[in-house]
């Protein structure tokens, strides 16, 4: 036994990442086997996880992650029909009630943090902004806020939402999410199918960059897919196969952002994230119950729009319940956009005069 840890422990990133990659699948299919929603990326995301808290070998398939989110994009712009935008109007109340909403979950969330956690300001500021995790930690570590607190703040924040959603939404409203996984068969595409989804994926991503979207590696490929099936020039989804794998890939990555910090201090943040996730799951149920009342949308739409999960990952639990995508995921487009935004001038503008008028932001990263 002892020779198999000693190997497991000696192998190299590249190794590390596929011993992940098994474990994300096996996983997986035991996820599926429950009959777990979302099986492939909460199966592969719960595994990796307890990985990374027992101090497995094991590494996220980062440098695929870019390669596979096209691959979601196209499948969530697959979901797009005419009829979607029928109800249009009714969604002017979602935009407005987004700015308060986000204003009350950041202000709930950072009190978690700056109270009960006793962060320093700048990273409790940062790991309450409901915003994604990569521009946050640019812009908290750039504002001298604890680099990987925010990170563990905002991954937490989107393992525990997934988990939260998921299993609420497939347990106890019973709502099945194996659409997802399924897919289109392969031999189902046409030559003129493989050649527009690729085209999708491949041109996706430098429009969106061009178009300065958020997460434009998802963003870009759903907007040309969208109009490909809007124009009725494809009617498919992409094949089954690849949307596990794109599945996979996602839950794994998001479990492996826990490698490298101890089981306490995992023990202590995912504590602290579980608080600040309730209580923006509780504003945006408050939020979500005012806006059905308001607008007569379901309840299960207007949760999952206000619901502060990845937008990746809201987009997927939204094609899997058979929610309208382009809703939840333009209004989770338009949160990100607020945040970045907003984030760094509100930071400013609450900081002491005094701290305002020094030459810099940095402040103490404290790694307690």
């Amino acid at each position: 036994m002892g020779d198999v840890v000693m190997y497991l422990r000696g192998l190299v990133p590249g190794r590390r990442a596929v011993f992940a990659l098994v474990i994300g699948a096996l996983s997986g299919w035991l996820a599926s086997v429950a009959g777990m929603p979302l099986p492939w990326m909460l199966g592969p995301m719960i595994g990796n996880t307890l990985a990374a808290v027992l101090s497995f070998p094991v590494r996220g398939p980062d440098r695929l992650r870019p390669l596979v989110i096209p691959v979601i994009g196209v499948m969530l712009g697959s979901a797009m029909r005419p009829e979607m935008f029928s109800a249009a109007s009714r969604y002017a109340a979602s935009f407005a009630l987004l700015l308060p909403f986000l204003a009350v979950t950041a202000l709930v969330s950072y009190a978690v943090y700056r109270r009960i956690g006793h962060y320093d300001p700048v990273t409790a500021f940062f790991s309450a902004m409901p915003g994604g995790l990569n521009d946050m930690l640019i812009l908290g570590g750039a504002a001298g806020g604890n680099e990987k607190r925010i990170a563990l703040a905002h991954a937490a924040r989107v393992l525990l939402v997934i988990l939260f959603v998921v299993l609420f939404y497939g347990y106890a409203l019973d709502v099945s999410s194996g659409e997802v996984a399924r897919g289109t068969a392969a031999s189902a595409l046409s030559l003129l199918d493989w050649t527009l989804l690729g085209a999708a994926a491949v041109a996706g991503v430098p429009l969106g960059g061009a178009l300065r979207l958020p997460a434009p590696q998802i963003t870009g490929p759903m907007l040309l897919s969208g109009a490909l099936h809007l124009a009725g020039l494809v009617t498919v989804a992409p094949p089954g196969f690849l949307i596990v794998v794109a599945q996979l890939v996602i839950g794994t990555v998001i479990g492996c952002r826990f490698i490298g910090v101890s089981a306490r201090q995992i023990g202590r943040d995912l504590s602290l994230g579980a608080l600040s996730s309730v209580a923006m799951i509780a504003v945006a149920v408050a939020f979500a119950t005012g806006l059905t009342a308001i607008t007569g949308l379901p309840l299960s739409l207007s949760f999952l729009g206000y619901s502060p999960g990845g937008l990746t990952e809201m987009s997927l639990l939204a094609l899997a319940m058979g929610q309208d995508v382009a809703y939840v995921s333009v209004l989770h487009l338009v949160r990100i956009m607020l945040v970045i935004f907003a984030a760094q001038p509100v930071f400013r503008l609450t900081r002491p005069r005094s701290e305002r008028d020094q030459t810099g932001t940095k402040s103490p990263r404290s790694e307690s």
